[in-house]
């Protein structure tokens, strides 16, 4: 009894409603895209057998981060996993080497929703790759971390979990491994994780105090926490960001030697759900799998190894579907002045979490 009184409660309000007609809506023509738009497609590269470029994975404890890391593992990338529990992180590791002995990893708990845990994260993995004796670079950062909260909470830094989770982490984390990346003697990538949700987005103001999830949390406006909307919000604003760095790596030449491609695995049957009502999410879950729309977490992932594996063209550009295929994500994403209102608002508030920018403010 108690499961459906939460159920219905759930129910009556205005996010469940948009999650529950807007969503599929919104992956059905992202699916349509595919169909009738225009699509464009990639062969995923093969790596040189003599070298073993450094990957991280965040968000790797379980589900796509965890799937993404065993595959990547047996094409041969060092994969360094990276999560808030080393104890599943730990269990992780432990099964994909039992699959896959020959196979290198590494772990490291760090909290993408602490600006503190990023920067120590940053210190610690420049010490292990010198006391590893390598390169002290990266090749392939993925950054997968997220969640979906249905209730309001602050981070320690002050922000919405949901908003810092999502994006500001990740924001922040490119920033602080940006140096890391520039020092590969080849070429390196960014792979940010999207979400067809990013579709519902309208036009936002891109205030710190937007980013912060204050304007976004229970007001007169919305009486309930507005979950849908800052999911939707969080990955929208990492389409902008992918294309604005994109932008200003482009308009740097080749010195900078570092391509960006984002990510959507569409909808994949994880752990991200856990705070719906579990009778709901069940119904979800099956009905999406009735329509063979639903992925498990070793097909969704085909999006994410595209990105991963795709020639340096195809920087800039939108995964979706699998194939190495690409489509176009919601016209609003391509807005340069958009973009750019977003990448000083984040920059001002990674400045006051003490974040290092200054590698960011040289492709201003």
């Amino acid at each position: 009894m108690g499961l459906v009184l939460e159920a219905l409660q759930f129910v009556c309000s205005i996010e469940f409603w948009r999650m529950a007609v807007l969503w599929p809506l919104a992956l059905l023509f992202s699916y349509l895209r595919l169909l009738f738009g225009k699509v464009s497609s990639f062969p995923r590269r093969s790596l040189d057998p003599s070298l073993r470029p450094v990957c991280i994975i965040t968000g790797a404890t379980s589900g796509l981060g965890a799937a993404a890391a065993k595959q990547l593992a047996k094409e041969g990338f060092y994969v360094i996993l990276a999560g808030r529990s080393y104890h599943l992180l730990d269990k992780v590791v432990e099964e994909i080497k039992q699959k896959q002995q020959d196979s290198h990893l590494k772990a490291f708990q760090v909290d993408v929703s602490s600006f503190k845990s990023i920067i120590q994260f940053r210190s610690s993995l420049e010490q292990w790759l010198v006391d590893s004796n390598m390169e002290c670079s990266i090749q392939l950062l993925i950054n997968n971390a997220g969640i979906m909260a249905t209730s309001h909470r602050y981070t320690p830094d002050g922000y919405d979990e949901m908003m810092e989770t999502n994006y500001l982490g990740a924001f922040a984390l490119t920033c602080s491994l940006f140096p890391l990346l520039r020092n590969s003697s080849m070429p390196a990538r960014i792979v940010n994780i999207t979400s067809f949700t990013h579709r519902c987005v309208s036009d936002i103001p891109f205030k710190r105090e937007v980013l912060a999830g204050m304007m976004l949390k229970p007001s007169l406006v919305f009486k309930e926490y507005p979950f849908a909307h800052i999911y939707e919000y969080s990955k929208f604003c990492m389409l902008l960001f992918s294309y604005e760095l994109h932008r200003r790596l482009q308009l740097k030449g080749p010195s900078y030697q570092i391509s960006v491609v984002t990510a959507d695995p569409g909808v994949v049957k994880t752990c991200i759900m856990r705070e719906v009502p579990s009778l709901l999410s069940r119904v979800a879950f099956t009905v999406l799998g009735l329509l063979h729309l639903l992925q498990t977490a070793e097909s969704g992932i085909e999006s994410i190894i595209d990105a991963s594996l795709a020639p340096e063209e195809a920087s800039g550009l939108y995964f979706f579907g699998g194939r190495g295929r690409t489509i176009k994500s919601h016209s609003l994403s391509y807005d340069t002045k958009l973009a750019n209102r977003l990448w000083t608002s984040s920059l001002s508030v990674l400045e006051e979490g003490r974040v290092a920018v200054k590698e960011f403010k040289e492709i201003t």
